[in-house]
């Protein structure tokens, strides 16, 4: 693995708010959209790889020893990939909240493997697309269903509808008031379809 100070281009042993100063004006300085139709395109988004790869190592680990052994960042419990690099940028972009960025990359993809699949529903969720992001993950899950990832995220998505349910019902949107729901259903239809009332 390359310096991770070196790739930030930071000294060793900097702060914590330096790593993420110098890992902003990197990401602003090599972000491949600042390079869509130019020859650098494909250089850009290695380098950006590169300076995701570093920024991962040094939040994680804290430090770097050059020669010694390193953490790898792509794998975690069960030795399952963590993400594929095609997809890293994708992830960065969802967790900040840059959507529009996020879904062009997606569509951009020709790879529409589980992760695909995975952060097509993570997009979804963050659109408020409920249905759709359920569907998307339950896809990736089918795809690779030993992925602890994709079932944490389920897990967490059908939990929160659970409790949004739980709640809806508490507040008279549920059973309690289901038979006056039903007389006013039948008296507005009524009063349509006949001009009786």
């Amino acid at each position: 693995m390359q310096n991770p100070y070196e790739v930030l281009g930071i000294k060793e042993g900097a702060s914590i708010q330096e790593i993420k100063a110098a890992y902003k004006e990197q990401v602003k300085k090599y972000h491949p959209d600042r390079h869509q139709d130019n020859p650098l395109y494909e250089l850009a988004e290695e380098k950006l790889q590169e300076i995701n790869e570093a920024y991962d190592y040094l939040m994680k680990n804290g430090s770097y020893s050059p020669g010694g052994t390193t953490h790898s960042s792509n794998n975690y419990g069960g030795g399952q990939p963590r993400q594929s690099p095609e997809f890293r940028q994708v992830r960065i972009d969802i967790d900040r909240g840059n959507l529009g960025a996020a879904e062009a990359a997606l569509n951009r993809s020709k790879n529409r493997g589980a992760e695909w699949f995975f952060l097509s529903g993570m997009l979804s969720l963050r659109k408020g697309w409920y249905d759709e992001a359920v569907t998307n993950v339950q896809t990736a899950i089918s795809m690779d269903p030993n992925n602890v990832e994709y079932r944490t995220a389920m897990n967490n998505m059908l939990q929160t509808s659970g409790a949004y349910r739980t709640n809806a019902y508490g507040r008279g949107y549920g059973s309690t008031n289901d038979e006056l729901c039903r007389m006013l259903q039948c008296y507005c239809c009524a009063d349509m379809l006949c001009d009786c009332i």
